[in-house]
């Protein structure tokens, strides 16, 4: 058997067996066809079978000398793991050539995080007289109310708002959804723009359950929302590096600082592991300082 019918039976075992997202499924096959171009290149490895750890260890050398960040030869070294993975279970191969791979490390990114004034700033800077002031805004507040991703706010539907309740329905990545509190102050955003600027407008089909429309009635493209951040964040004068991510950032920052568990910030992110909730903790030396010395028992003891 050769790459070709190896990767296509692969990508069949992350449909049917895994159930792995469709951006999942492609990253992880893609990885694999990296190597396949390898191995292509090399007269001994015709076939995935007979690829040994040295041989992963000689092409893993071979993309990081391309430049590649630590966390991109990671994936794809994930991607290249759960494809002999595959193999073994369906008795390819009696060896896994993975196993003794070591990962590059990695050192965790701290992303950009606005402080509460900064935000306050770039919501003020909102022209409510505009046509998409009202829509702009509610947004924002959404974005940073409910530390959504940009796909969930675009993908975001009337029906999913259960403001009564103060929940909002979410349909993060694995179509998997979750409910998500949104505190009063969003809520009269996100009504006033339906009932003063949607309500009037004239509405695609499709997009009839779409909560942010453009100016022709269909939803917002996650393209759209970046460059509508970014002509906020210059016109407030934040000279950080803004996306509409920096909300959902600034979310579970701001939530950790305050005192929120991780398991709570983990479940309201939608992330599937703790390990990737647990970057917010970047809470800084001074703040942690300040916090023991104020209220930790052994510090106020005499």
């Amino acid at each position: 058997m050769n790459w070709q019918i190896y990767l296509k039976s692969f990508k069949a075992y992350l449909q049917v067996e895994k159930s792995l997202p469709v951006n999942t499924i492609l990253a992880y096959t893609r990885d694999v066809a990296k190597l396949m171009e390898y191995g292509g290149s090399q007269s001994n490895l015709t076939d995935p079978r007979s690829i040994k750890t040295s041989d992963l260890q000689q092409f893993i050398e071979v993309i990081a000398q391309l430049g590649l960040e630590a966390s991109t030869q990671s994936r794809i070294i994930s991607g290249i793991r759960s494809f002999y993975n595959f193999l073994l279970i369906e008795n390819e191969i009696k060896v896994d050539p993975t196993e003794l791979l070591e990962m590059p490390r990695i050192g965790r990114k701290l992303p950009d995080v606005l402080s509460v004034d900064e935000i306050d700033v770039m919501i003020n800077a909102i022209d409510l007289s505009l046509p998409n002031g009202e829509r702009n805004k509610a947004m924002i507040e959404m974005l940073y109310g409910c530390g959504l991703r940009v796909s969930e706010l675009v993908n975001l539907k009337l029906s999913d708002l259960y403001f009564v309740e103060n929940f909002i329905k979410v349909t993060g990545k694995g179509n998997k959804q979750r409910l998500v509190p949104i505190g009063n102050g969003a809520i009269a955003q996100v009504q006033r723009y339906i009932s003063m600027i949607r309500i009037h407008q004239k509405v695609k089909k499709e997009a009839e359950d779409v909560i942010f429309l453009n100016n022709r009635g269909k939803g917002l493209t996650r393209a759209m929302i970046f460059s509508i951040v970014k002509t906020l964040a210059e016109k407030a004068g934040i000279r950080k590096t803004i996306s509409p991510h920096t909300f959902r950032h600034s979310f579970a920052t701001h939530l950790v600082e305050n005192g929120a568990d991780l398991r709570s910030v983990q479940e309201m992110l939608g992330h599937a592991s703790i390990t990737t909730t647990e970057i917010y903790t970047h809470i800084d030396r001074e703040y942690l300082r300040k916090s023991i010395l104020k209220y930790h028992p052994r510090q106020t003891m005499g």
